[in-house]
């Protein structure tokens, strides 16, 4: 599973044409935090979860409030009328005491469809429910995972308590429902919005402690983040099966999300 980066489109820091100072600033500043979306046709899927996250960060971070509205209209003005379909990320620094947002906009994205291999590292983001800045730990072990032939990394606890991927959320099926690692990590929007149709959809879905010990008991495994979803074919040298009627389940719920006008 590959993190690289599309070319920058275009980019914006107050709805600006940014500065070398603002984005020497936004670059090398150390405390902040941001959410990622998938454009389409002018439209996010969980927008209003996106907005909730930004503006909590903000309210944890900086002790300041974000206007929802005032971010939608930062999006919608860096997308103009020529953008429809994008990955867009919204950045929120306060060089000033006061919160700053900046919104980049690249290619869209998709996650590859192909099962994944996934290498467990001994690693948790720290402030884990923050989607903050700085993730060198993630993207470090990520890219060793790559080069051992690995597609990403698996972030775990000293006892082997499986938290999250490095760019992704983990669920895995025990044979009657999805199971989420009841472990710190960051809530994403993906997972939120399939959790939620589960439900809805009569598939039981819990929080439990799952550990690499424990991967024998589990029959499948899948990730997900804001670039959607795929199936795990195996986790060090534990080998899942896709679970095909899992996967066309998950991407019919998926699917179903509407899509939230920016």
């Amino acid at each position: 599973m590959t993190t690289t980066q599309p070319p920058l489109h275009r980019i914006e820091i107050d709805g600006r044409d940014v500065t070398a100072d603002r984005l020497l600033w936004a670059a090398l500043g150390g405390v902040g935090h941001f959410t990622a979306m998938q454009v389409r046709n002018g439209a996010t899927r969980g927008l209003g979860l996106h907005l909730e996250r930004l503006d909590a960060a903000t309210r944890e971070l900086f002790d300041r409030e974000l206007g929802a509205e005032h971010v939608r209209g930062l999006i919608r003005h860096v997308l103009r009328d020529d953008i429809t379909d994008a990955s867009v990320r919204v950045h929120v620094h306060a060089p000033d005491g006061e919160p700053s947002v900046t919104v980049t906009v690249r290619a869209p994205g998709e996650m590859s469809r192909s099962p994944q291999a996934l290498r467990s590292v001994p690693y948790q983001r720290p402030f884990p429910h923050i989607k903050h800045i700085g993730g060198f730990g993630q993207a470090r072990h990520g890219e060793l995972a790559r080069r051992a032939g690995f597609d990403d990394a698996l972030l775990t606890g000293p006892d082997g308590t499986i938290s999250e991927g490095a760019v992704t959320n983990i669920g895995f099926h025990d044979g009657t429902g999805v199971v989420w690692p009841d472990a710190p990590c960051l809530k994403g929007i993906t997972m939120q919005l399939l959790e939620a149709r589960l439900r809805a959809a009569g598939i039981p879905t819990r929080r439990a402690p799952v550990t690499l010990a424990g991967l024998s008991s589990y029959a499948a495994a899948f990730v997900t983040n804001a670039r959607g979803i795929a199936p795990v074919r195996r986790i060090d040298d534990t080998g899942f099966a896709v679970d095909e009627k899992l996967m066309t389940t998950l991407a019919e719920l998926y699917a179903d999300v509407p899509w939230d006008a920016v």
